[in-house]
């Protein structure tokens, strides 16, 4: 157990909370910046069903829970196979949030999430089959994917080649190439929140989930709130200026150095959340590593090269 604690420190890709700022700037989230969840039939916040590829709408009786992929601190996921309609026998992922214990911002985030996954269809990109609500809880149906999360293969294989961790970025770039012409910013590139479709976990099956923290935004537009995971957030997301798609290049470019060092670029001896942070603020990377030649770490982690830019077809060929 030691060791496993060791390497999870090394790599960087603990599985630490997510972070939201309370002193938002952002009108659309300090408007839901409560800290207290709303009373009783307060800020109800109406999730829209949705039946994707012509199905009929469903409801809880219509899935039967067969295990738990995963638990948070206010709902679970479900590995859950449909037992009625023309996808019966599929299986499906099925995320239930409790709304007693929501806060206002996160109902929005996940009405949020909803209305992206609504939007978006790629293929490298978690799909929505359902969503509903009951009186107590709201459930998303999306895809199963079999392969398990970028985090737990780099937590048991610690790094990779170099073709393949090229071959999984130029996915992720894609795809967020994809997101950003469409205006969304993912805001939580990390990961675990990159799975593999497929149990041989090969770069066309990866796919990029959880739009909690997305954002939809205008074209030349900012985001004020400092909304983030330690280790891949972005020097401009901490300083309160206002910050673009571009954060997402940056979680890529540590994701990239993570997937070939085997450590975060801005790994510590301690693990004292303020010192990550103010190394990530410098830009003060760990280069203490057996790396291929970091050109390509520059476009990623250097801000002059990613100000102000998205990743689109244009800035794909650079990299």
């Amino acid at each position: 157990m030691a060791n496993s604690t060791c390497r999870n420190r090394a790599l960087g890709v603990s599985r630490p909370l997510r972070i939201v700022s309370s002193q938002s700037g952002d009108p659309d989230e300090a408007a839901t910046g409560e800290e207290h969840g709303p009373h009783e039939g307060e800020h109800e916040i109406e999730l829209g069903e949705v039946a994707r590829d012509g199905h009929d709408k469903a409801d809880p009786s219509q899935f039967e829970l067969l295990k738990v992929l995963g638990e948070g601190s206010f709902g679970k996921v479900f590995l859950v196979r449909k037992v009625v309609g023309a996808d019966a026998g599929t299986l499906y992922a099925m995320k239930v949030l409790k709304k007693a214990t929501l806060r206002v911002r996160d109902r929005y985030r996940t009405k949020t999430e909803r209305n992206i996954l609504v939007d978006v269809e790629h293929p490298f990109i978690v799909k929505l089959h359902y969503a509903f609500q009951t009186a107590g809880k709201l459930y998303l149906i999306l895809d199963f994917l079999r392969g398990g999360d970028l985090f737990s293969r780099l937590s048991k294989e610690r790094s990779m080649s170099e073709p393949e961790a090229a071959a999984i970025i130029k996915t992720l770039a894609t795809t967020l190439a994809y997101l950003h012409e469409n205006g969304v910013v993912h805001r939580d590139l990390k990961p675990a929140n990159i799975l593999f479709a497929s149990e041989d976990r090969t770069a066309d099956s990866v796919t990029i989930c959880d739009m909690g923290f997305a954002k939809q935004v205008s074209e030349n537009g900012l985001l004020m709130t400092p909304c983030y995971t330690l280790h891949y957030v972005a020097p401009e997301v901490l300083k309160r200026q206002g910050y673009d798609a571009a954060c997402d290049i940056w979680s890529l470019g540590v994701i990239l150095y993570i997937m070939l060092s085997g450590r975060c670029p801005f790994s510590t001896a301690s693990t004292d959340s303020q010192e990550i942070l103010q190394r990530i603020g410098s830009g003060k990377l760990d280069l203490q590593v057996n790396l291929p030649p970091l050109t390509i770490f520059s476009f990623f982690l250097n801000q002059s090269n990613r100000a102000g830019r998205s990743l689109n077809t244009r800035t794909l060929r650079l990299l």
